[in-house]
C-alpha cells in the first residue's frame, strides 16, 4: 500500500509579518507555505515525526528490493512515463511553483519540459550506460557490471523544486535505486506532486517517497541504516553537514552546492548582444540560481559601456506578479533571502563598490528587490567573494585576459563560468584554465541531460546527469571468471 501524502490545511490571507525563515520549523510540527509574491500564508502542512520518516524510508527499500530485479529496459518504460505525467500536469505544476516559490508561470512552463526532456533522455539511454564493460584479462572472461545501490536520501532546495530534484532522482531510478526524497518545506507543495508523478508512472510502491522535515532531521536521516548513498543540492554549510554525517557511515554522497560563476567578456565582443545575454544569465529564476552569472568580469578597455549596456538590459526585464505570462522577474522566494542580498550590497557599497542602479528592495507587496548592478567591485567585498542570490550583478574591471582568469578562479566556488569572445580559439584556451566544472564559450551556463554536471572547491563534488551521473550510485562490480572446474 502506497504511502499517501498528508493533505495541507489551507489558511488563505494570513499576512506574515516577520522574516520567514526555514529554521523556525524546527521546532514546530507544521510548516505554513508563504506566497512570496503577496506575503500571505496559503497552506500549512505537518512535519512527519520519527515513526512517519522510518515508515518511509522502510517502504523505500522494500520498493528497492522489487525494483532493483527489474530489467533496464522495464526500468526505462517507467522512466518514459514520468515524462507524459509531467507534461499533463505542466500548467498546474507552474502555477504551484509561481505561488509556492514566486518563478514566473512561464519559467515554471519550461522547468516542467526541461524534466520531461530528461526523462526522455535516460529512457533511451540509460541501458547504453548500464552496459557491462568487457576489459581483456588472463581470465577467460572479465568484465565490469554496474548494481544499484539501494535508497537514496535526495535533499534538494526550493530554487528549481521540479528540475533539481529530478535531475538527482532520474539517473539514480534508472540504475535501480529508489529515492527518499527530503524537499525544501517551502516547496511541499511541489514534494507533493513529485510524489504523486512518480507514482503514477508505475512501478513499485515505495520508488519515490517524500519526508517532510528540518535540517537536523535530515543530517540525521543520512546515517539511517537503509539508506545507502545521499544527493544535496544547496549551500556549503549544508554541504559539509551532510559530507560529514555521509563519512561517519562510510555512505557515497554527491553535493552540487553554491556558485559565483564569473562571465568573463574579451575585448572584441559584441557588447550590445552580450549585455543582454548577460542580464539574461543573472535573473534566471530572478537571479536565484547556482549557475546564475554571478561576477563580470570586463576587460577594462570595455568596462564602461558594457555597464551601461548591462544596466539597460536588466532594467528592461518585466517584474511583476509570477502568474502574469508577461513578467520575467518575480519575488524572492523568502524575506530572509531578501534581507541577506540587501546586506550584500550595503556591505560591498561600505566596502567601495559602486552602485549604478538598484540597491533597494521594491516598493511593492512581496519580497521584490530591484535590479541592481555594482561596479568597482574588488576581491574582499561581499558581491565578489560570496554568493549572491537574487538580481544583483556585480561588474569586475580586469586587465587583460592573464588577469581576467586570475580573477575568475580567485573564488571559493568552482561550478561554472562562461567566456564571451569573437576568438572561440582563445576562449577554449581559457577554458583550459577555469578551476570549474563548466565552462560555456559564447553561451550561458547551463545543465543539460546530455552532459556531466557539478563542481569543485566548495562547490562540490560528483556528477550529476549524463553516463556519469546514472553511475554515481551504481555499485561499479568486476567480475571475473576463470576455467570452468571440471
Amino acid at each position: 500500500m502506497r504511502l499517501r501524502c498528508c493533505g495541507a490545511k489551507i489558511a488563505e490571507g494570513v499576512v506574515v509579518r516577520r522574516s520567514h525563515r526555514i529554521y523556525h520549523a524546527l521546532m514546530l510540527p507544521e510548516f505554513s507555505s508563504v506566497n512570496p509574491a503577496t506575503e500571505r500564508v496559503i497552506a500549512t502542512y505537518p512535519l512527519h515525526d520519527a515513526g512517519d520518516i522510518d515508515r518511509r524510508v522502510e517502504l523505500a527499500a522494500k520498493g528497492f528490493t522489487a525494483w532493483s530485479t527489474t530489467t533496464v529496459e522495464q526500468r526505462c518504460a517507467r522512466v518514459s512515463a514520468l515524462a507524459e505525467s509531467l507534461r499533463r500536469r505542466k500548467i498546474e505544476l507552474a502555477r504551484l511553483m509561481a505561488t509556492e516559490m514566486g518563478k514566473p508561470v512561464v519559467a515554471g512552463e519550461g522547468e516542467i519540459e526541461k524534466c520531461a526532456v530528461a526523462c526522455e533522455y535516460f529512457a533511451n539511454n540509460a541501458g547504453r550506460f548500464l552496459e557491462p564493460q568487457f576489459i581483456p584479462t588472463d581470465a577467460t572472461q572479465s568484465y565490469v557490471r554496474f548494481d544499484p545501490l539501494g535508497p537514496i536520501l535526495a535533499i534538494m532546495p526550493w530554487n528549481f523544486p521540479f528540475w533539481q530534484a529530478f535531475r538527482a532522482a532520474v539517473p539514480a531510478m534508472a540504475a535501480g535505486n529508489t529515492i527518499v526524497l527530503k524537499h525544501a518545506l517551502n516547496v511541499c507543495g511541489c514534494a507533493i506532486a513529485i510524489e504523486e508523478i512518480f507514482a503514477e508512472a508505475g512501478g513499485p510502491d515505495g520508488l519515490l517517497v517524500q519526508v517532510r522535515c528540518g535540517n537536523s532531521v535530515a543530517e540525521r536521516l543520512v546515517e539511517h541504516r537503509l539508506i545507502r548513498g545521499v544527493t544535496l543540492t544547496g549551500s556549503e554549510r549544508a554541504g559539509r553537514a551532510v559530507a560529514a554525517a555521509a563519512g561517519r557511515s562510510l555512505k557515497k554522497c554527491v553535493l552540487e552546492l553554491g556558485g559565483s560563476d564569473p562571465f568573463i567578456v574579451l575585448p572584441g565582443a559584441d557588447i550590445p548582444a552580450v549585455a543582454r545575454a548577460a542580464a539574461a544569465a543573472r535573473c534566471t529564476n530572478s537571479g536565484q540560481s547556482c549557475i546564475a552569472a554571478k561576477r563580470f568580469i570586463v576587460d577594462r578597455s570595455i568596462a564602461v559601456p558594457f555597464t551601461q549596456a548591462l544596466a539597460d538590459a536588466m532594467r528592461a526585464l518585466v517584474v511583476g506578479d509570477p502568474l502574469d505570462r508577461n513578467t520575467v522577474l518575480g519575488p524572492l522566494a523568502r524575506l530572509d533571502l531578501l534581507e541577506n542580498l540587501h546586506g550584500q550590497v550595503e556591505r560591498s557599497v561600505a566596502a567601495g563598490a559602486w552602485l549604478v542602479c538598484g540597491g533597494t528592495r521594491a516598493s511593492r507587496a512581496g519580497f521584490y528587490y530591484d535590479v541592481t548592478v555594482l561596479t568597482d567591485v574588488r576581491p574582499g567585498m561581499a558581491a565578489f567573494d560570496e554568493e549572491t542570490f537574487g538580481p544583483v550583478a556585480a561588474v569586475i574591471a580586469a586587465d587583460g585576459l592573464e588577469d581576467s582568469i586570475a580573477l575568475a578562479n580567485r573564488s571559493g566556488f568552482g561550478l561554472g563560468a562562461s567566456v564571451w569572445s569573437a576568438d572561440t580559439q582563445l576562449a577554449e584556451q581559457a577554458a583550459a584554465r577555469l578551476d570549474c566544472g563548466n565552462v560555456f564559450i559564447n553561451g550561458a551556463v547551463k545543465s543539460d541531460p546530455r552532459l556531466p554536471f557539478g563542481g569543485v572547491k566548495n562547490s562540490g563534488f560528483g556528477r550529476e546527469l549524463s553516463g556519469y551521473g546514472v553511475c554515481e550510485f551504481a555499485n561499479v562490480k568486476t567480475v571475473w571468471v576463470g576455467e570452468a572446474v571440471r
